[in-house]
């Protein structure tokens, strides 16, 4: 591509990471893309260097499955192949909420449960299985900067594995580099200014371990979830049991300041104890560890308002150089997935020769991580140092509402529903506010509360064996 004259649209993706992928098949129909990666890139279900937080708990949410299958058909079909589950939701959470347990109301959604390393294979594999003759992967090479002006990108500079450095010529340029994306330093050698931010840090630290699930347990397990209450005044545990593939369970626990879960396996079991139930500790007992613990810091709620700043022509960023979340509520993926698709439709509608493409697709995309930014937000802002002039007025009004739904939700099917719709990124916030469930929040739960959790006497079974 470098310095090649060339009749076909070109595209160049930065990062190799989810997102980039999935940005990728959304530009191939049109364009010969190549991905610029780091890392090297593994040939099987396995960690790669650069992505440490894969060891810990995601989720694909219904909303973002959706988007996946949108632009990869039958990618669900493979990843369940692979030993992915399908959990049905709500009838496959048993989750504990600061309010009390939910029920295990009729299904309306579901998750994508499975490794994330098993994710990326799979995705990385649909990619290019569709796609080989018009995606080009560069693999151990770094982005150096980006080519053009302030009114345009036209390109990027690379360096290779071999200390080559050279030119990829663009007519867009997407940034999918995750956290340590450069793009705000790099407007800033265009001479623009990099865009307005804002971060929120609860101070959370997540250590996960892997295990076999007990002999007995059933083929078909659910996501337990033992949430965190963030306005308890004090430092916030939670945890969560995660089944995957091949009968595993990925168990993954987390606390902020002052309750930061340890790294050793003794006491990773023993803050399974401290959590508001010790319904995870529990289930451990018949488990059997297959991994050591993994921790990681990198929690810090992260936004990049580049829906507001002045953007040169070519230029686009997409999943967590944009917005970054604790990863607790598992919307990263999902958000990716959804902006992926986003890009694909606006370029169906607007054209490549629109001059404002990545403009409108910048936009767009807003609308997705809206929704997880103030999922994730909303909670971690209330723990103390999380921000540096702690909760606005609007945030603490809307978490006076967000209490009063999760605690209807704990009797209502109805606000279940709505909770449950907004959660797995099948609809927007707004849903929260439509008629129907105001009145139902108002009401407050028709049902008393559960004073166990909501396991199956089969369940129940498996973890006493």
């Amino acid at each position: 591509m470098s310095g090649r004259a060339s009749s076909t649209r070109q595209a160049v993706v930065i990062g190799g990471g989810l997102a980039g992928f999935l940005a990728a098949r959304a530009l191939a129909g049109d364009a010969a893309v190549t991905i610029v990666e780091r890392d090297t890139l593994p040939t099987v279900p396995e960690p790669r260097k650069n992505l440490p937080q894969a060891r810990h708990l995601h989720n694909l949410w219904s909303g973002g499955a959706g988007a996946v299958e949108q632009l990869l058909p039958g990618t669900l079909a493979e990843l369940q192949a692979h030993g992915a589950r399908r959990i049905p939701l709500t009838s496959g959470m048993v989750a504990y909420s600061p309010a009390g347990w939910y029920r295990r109301w009729d299904d309306s959604h579901y998750s994508i449960s499975c490794s994330r390393d098993l994710l990326d294979w799979v995705i990385r594999g649909q990619v290019l299985a569709g796609n080989a003759a018009a995606i080009t992967v560069l693999q151990r090479t770094q982005v150096l900067g980006l080519v053009g002006d302030a009114a345009a990108v036209t390109g990027v500079r690379i360096r290779n594995a071999a200390g080559e450095e050279e030119t990829l010529n663009a007519d867009l340029v997407v940034d999918a580099g995750g956290r340590a994306s450069r793009t705000p330093h790099w407007l800033l050698d265009l001479g623009l200014d990099g865009p307005t931010a804002r971060e929120v840090d609860s101070g959370l630290v997540y250590a996960s371990r892997t295990y076999q699930a007990p002999p007995k347990t059933p083929a078909v397990w659910p996501i337990i979830n033992i949430q965190a209450d963030p306005r308890s005044g004090g430092p916030a545990r939670s945890g969560a049991i995660q089944p995957i593939e091949d009968d595993r369970w990925l168990v993954t626990l987390s606390g902020t300041r002052g309750a930061e879960p340890p790294r050793d396996p003794k006491g990773f079991e023993e803050f399974a104890q401290q959590l508001r139930h010790p319904l995870i500790a529990e289930a451990l007992v018949h488990a059997q560890p297959l991994t050591d613990v993994t921790l990681s810091r990198t929690t810090v709620n992260q936004r990049r308002y580049y829906e507001k700043t002045r953007m040169p022509r070519g230029l686009l960023v997409l999943g967590d150089a944009v917005a970054a979340t604790n990863p607790t509520y598992g919307h990263g993926m999902s958000v990716a997935a959804q902006s992926a698709l986003t890009l694909r439709d606006t370029l169906r509608r607007r054209g490549w020769a629109a001059p404002d493409l990545a403009r409108h697709v910048q936009k767009g995309i807003t609308r997705h991580l809206e929704t997880a930014w103030t999922f994730a937000t909303g909670s971690d802002v209330f723990f103390p140092g999380a921000s540096e002039n702690g909760p606005t007025v609007v945030e603490r009004l809307a978490a006076r509402y967000i209490d009063r739904l999760i605690h209807t939700a704990t009797g209502s099917g109805r606000v279940a529903r709505a909770v449950t719709d907004v959660m797995t990124l099948e609809a927007g916030p707004a849903r929260l506010l439509s008629p129907d469930t105001l009145i139902a929040a108002a009401r407050g739960p028709l049902k008393p509360s559960l004073q166990h959790p909501p396991l199956t006497a089969e369940e129940w079974q498996a973890i006493r064996n």
